[in-house]
């Protein structure tokens, strides 16, 4: 089961998870939670929550609300952070803790035994953003290939960014201005909510407030396309795992708070095909040219 295909997950502001099959644009569960649900993603075969039988594994918890999870398939490790100021890593298999015993560190890396046999390895660099304002969205790139992520801003800017530490690298870091408008001569400038790689191509998608959705190639720093306005502010994006398919998700993101929120539509994920605009090879007068193939969308009730 991929990041898209052949269903997708979602996380609600309303305390429910709903997993959809997008072939068939049917939902194919819904899972009631207490409280709000800010994040979620797909495992493997020992999923917290069972698809089929709709049970909920407990795995563990955190002082404060869990903001964001990601699994790392070639470990199969759980991995929570929260605004309780931690970073967990959790085994999917079991829901008790891994205790440390031991730990030592050499330059930047923290290497950290656990109980049993297992041994974490963590990288203990901080890299300062190129970007000024606050950082809104991030993503790295799909093959792991480029030692490249790239992140976005509150105040509309996309920056590149690279792992490696030294001078010469770091050097190389760019940002540009995106999601942005000129109105009655004044530079309006909207938050980058969401970016997301192409697992193929590696151009990546950039997703606003500003109601649109742009392709971008960074090898040739420039936009390969943009799609026609949603009805709402855009809270998040995905590829499929082969992409083929763009997920957009439109949501109230409250940028304007409370009293925006008194006034939004209903939210909706949108599913469209993807065609030759993702593709950075081909020519770029020919995106002029490009229909939307096909394109559903499915409400979050």
């Amino acid at each position: 089961m991929g990041a898209l295909l052949p269903n997708q997950a979602g996380p609600s502001l309303v305390s429910t998870v709903r997993v959809y099959d997008v072939a068939t644009n049917e939902q194919k569960a819904k899972i009631d939670h207490r409280v709000a649900v800010l994040t979620c993603c797909f495992g493997n075969a020992t999923h917290a929550l069972d698809l089929a039988t709709e049970k909920v594994t407990y795995l563990g918890q955190h002082g404060n609300a869990a903001s964001a999870v990601n699994y790392a398939r070639d470990q199969n490790v759980l991995i929570s952070g929260s605004w309780d100021l931690s970073l967990k890593l959790w085994d999917p298999r079991s829901s008790s803790a891994n205790r440390v015993y031991h730990m030592d560190l050499v330059n930047n890396a923290l290497v950290v035994s656990m109980a049993s046999r297992p041994f974490h390895i963590y990288d203990i660099r901080k890299i300062e953003s190129s970007l000024t304002f606050m950082t809104r969205s991030l993503a790295c790139m799909s093959d792991g290939k480029d030692n490249f992520y790239a992140i976005g801003s509150v105040e509309g800017r996309i920056g590149e960014e690279y792992f490696d530490p030294s001078s010469e690298v770091q050097d190389q870091k760019y940002a540009f201005k995106c999601h942005r408008q000129t109105i009655e001569d004044v530079d309006h400038a909207w938050p980058v909510d969401s970016l997301a790689f192409h697992a193929v191509h590696n151009t990546f998608a950039s997703a606003g407030s500003d109601e649109t959705v742009s392709i971008w190639d960074r090898k040739l720093k420039k936009r390969l396309h943009q799609y026609p306005k949603y009805s709402g502010p855009i809270a998040s994006v995905a590829f499929s795992c082969d992409g083929s398919r763009l997920a957009v998700v439109v949501s109230y993101t409250w940028d304007d708070g409370e009293e925006g929120a008194k006034t939004v539509e209903r939210p909706a994920i949108w599913i469209r095909r993807t065609g030759d605009e993702v593709n950075h090879n081909v020519d770029a007068t020919l995106h002029l040219a490009l229909t939307i193939v096909e394109a559903y969308y499915m409400f979050i009730i």
